[in-house]
């Protein structure tokens, strides 16, 4: 199972999150006369740093309590008891931890920094190419095809096409300040994400002299949640249809 399906399903990473620290730590009990228990604090760790790497911040920090819990019952003395008598061994076990809940944290603030640079990255790219289109560079079926292309990739979908005419009095609408309704009632998309086909869709409406002409369907079969920037910024790959002639309907190519 890939990584994208352990976030798309948070409950299985945390249910491993908890169980492989464990596992590990029962494996490692018969092979303490080999391994120091320094060594397999360190192997315990790696499999937080593992945990936390995936961007769950909760999963890095149920490995970081799951692998002190195990080093305490199956790695120090008494064995298969949750007490240990050994002071070096108690501070062993609180260092185990508090490393594995600072690892988680960095490791969880680096994923975020990162994505965060990347969405930056994509709005950057949506506004050099609505620039592009209100200059007028290149022709209107090409760059009906790139608007739709940007916004698919600002957004993060699998699916934009540009339809004629008006939107379904059902569909989900962008709003200016980057929201979305449905009719009159605004989704939390943070909370619930982009409504999923086939038949639910998002809609940009393309306005000419103040009527609806078409608008731009977005369609997606996964939980995506983007942030009111990227739906501003989709937006505004998409008004600048408003600005110029539309290719006639025969003419449109979309993916």
């Amino acid at each position: 199972m890939e990584l994208s399906t352990y976030r798309r399903h948070p409950g299985i990473l945390r249910v491993l999150a908890v169980l492989l620290p464990l596992l590990v730590s029962a494996a490692l009990n018969p092979i303490l006369d080999l391994v120091p228990q320094s060594a397999a604090a360190l192997v315990l760790v790696l499999f937080v740093v593992a945990a936390a790497a995936t961007g769950d911040r909760l999963a890095g920090v149920l490995a970081a309590a799951s692998a002190a819990v195990g080093f305490d019952f199956f790695l120090t003395q008494p064995y298969f008891q949750l007490r240990i008598d050994n002071v070096e061994d108690i501070e062993l076990a609180i260092l185990l931890l508090l490393v594995g809940l600072a690892v988680s944290e960095l490791a969880s603030w680096g994923i975020r920094q990162s994505a965060a640079a990347t969405e930056q990255a994509g709005f950057v790219q949506g506004v050099l190419e609505a620039a592009d289109l209100a200059a007028g560079s290149t022709n209107a079926l090409d760059g009906l095809e790139r608007v739709a292309e940007s916004i698919k990739r600002v957004l993060g979908v699998e699916r934009v096409t540009y339809e004629y005419g008006d939107h379904d009095a059902g569909a989900a609408v962008i709003q200016r300040d980057g929201s979305i309704r449905v009719q009159a009632k605004t989704i939390d998309v943070a909370r619930t994400g982009l409504p999923i086909g086939p038949d639910g869709y998002t809609t940009i409406p393309v306005v000419e002299r103040g009527a609806e002409v078409g608008y731009f369907r977005i369609t997606t079969s996964a939980d995506v949640r983007p942030s009111r920037d990227a739906l501003r910024v989709a937006l505004l790959l998409a008004s600048q249809w408003s600005l110029r002639p539309l290719p006639k309907p025969r003419e449109v190519r979309t993916r």
